[in-house]
């Protein structure tokens, strides 16, 4: 399983690339805005700044909802960097954009997948990623993690290349149920990824490990 971060904070994008579990990292327009990055200049510049950090795998948003002016604008996001995935909304114009982006060998990460209809769009245009968005799901008291559960029997059935990618992802069992699910990727906040490493037994069983040692000495 991958594990992308979900934020355009450097400083977390850092902190969980330095742990030595990142895989990649999505963004979006209000990740972008929660950190005050406004302005194209700046946002393009921001992109660029997460490459540097990573290895691989960085999903630029475009913002345009119509062909003709999407196609531009995914071609300069991708031009940013060879580790830009780009991020298309899933929309009939969306997906003529991933169908011409894959032609080109642009990847592409189809999001705001929340039925397998939408899933099954974006796959047969040949969408890199599909992010279904299971924690928004939840919300509105749907199942999300049995909507994964779907798309990895629809994928598996039809043998698409396309991978899930977990989206939406709120607490450390939404992680551990797509993991037993077998959803290729998980973006989450850093604090999932951190909050794997934690278990009282962990910190007890340390705790009296390192007090014995100290009567030793």
């Amino acid at each position: 399983m991958k594990f992308f971060i979900d934020t355009a904070n450097l400083a977390e994008i850092q902190e969980a690339y330095d742990l030595g579990v990142l895989d990649g990292v999505t963004t979006n327009p209000s990740l972008m805005a929660k950190e005050g990055i406004t302005g194209k200049d700046n946002i393009l510049a921001h992109y660029k700044a997460i490459c540097d950090i990573v290895d691989d795998k960085v999903s630029a948003e475009v913002i345009a909802t119509e062909y003709d002016q999407m196609l531009p604008e995914a071609l300069e996001l991708a031009a940013i960097d060879p580790k830009i995935v780009v991020k298309v909304p899933m929309i009939g114009d969306g997906v003529k954009l991933i169908k011409t982006l894959t032609e080109k060998g642009i990847r592409t990460n189809c999001t705001l997948i929340f039925n397998a209809g939408q899933a099954i769009l974006a796959a047969k245009a040949g969408a890199s990623y599909i992010s279904p968005f299971l924690g928004r799901l939840d919300d509105i008291s749907q199942d999300g993690t049995a909507f994964i559960e779907q798309l990895r029997l629809i994928f598996d059935n039809y043998g698409f290349e396309t991978e899930i990618l977990a989206a939406s992802i709120r607490h450390n069992m939404h992680l551990i149920k797509c993991a037993e699910i077998g959803a290729d990727v998980a973006t989450c906040p850093l604090k999932v990824i951190t909050g794997l490493l934690k278990h009282p037994l962990t910190d007890q069983g340390l705790a009296q490990f390192l007090a014995d040692h100290a009567k030793g000495n």
